[in-house]
């Protein structure tokens, strides 16, 4: 298959940015009442009587946006193989109806497999962003990826 970006391409420093995306009231309560039914997800009222004072989104749902901006970013162009998992995860701050958010992910470090020379492993923080530039997700994750094919011409 070809690839836009193997693992080669994901150097320390290297840094990916999304477009912005909007969460809308409806969407953040329709994921919510699927997935993490808490009242200051699920329930306008209830969430204004909450430490919160108002609805917001779930985490979960915060998370789920991040890996899609990540697949639309980079990750589907990519030769990724998998991940052994997020080493962190913090909601830094609650998201609200109409945010606007978006993705960066930055490479902290990338290190050639020492058993298998066909990959290697990078590892990212990944943060989703508010329209005032607050932090509302953050995570620390490794992803595997396959290296760039040598070239048959030498």
């Amino acid at each position: 298959m070809n690839f836009k970006y193997h693992w080669e391409d994901f150097v320390p420093g290297w840094t990916h940015e999304s477009p912005e995306r909007t969460l809308s009231a409806e969407e953040m309560v329709a994921f919510a009442r699927e997935h993490d039914p808490q009242r200051y997800h699920t329930d306008e009222q209830a969430a204004k009587a909450s430490p919160f004072g108002g609805l917001i989104a779930s985490g979960w749902h915060t998370a789920t946006v991040a890996m899609r901006f990540m697949c639309d970013g980079y990750l589907s162009a990519s030769s990724c193989i998998g991940s052994p998992g997020i080493d962190e995860v913090r909601f830094a701050a609650p998201v609200r109806p109409g945010d606007a958010l978006r993705f960066r992910a930055t490479v902290l470090e990338a290190r050639p497999s020492s058993s298998k020379p066909d990959r290697g492993t990078v590892r990212w923080r990944w943060e989703v962003l508010n329209q005032n530039d607050e932090v509302v997700l953050s995570m620390n994750g490794v992803q595997f990826f396959l290296r760039r094919p040598k070239s048959d011409g030498g």
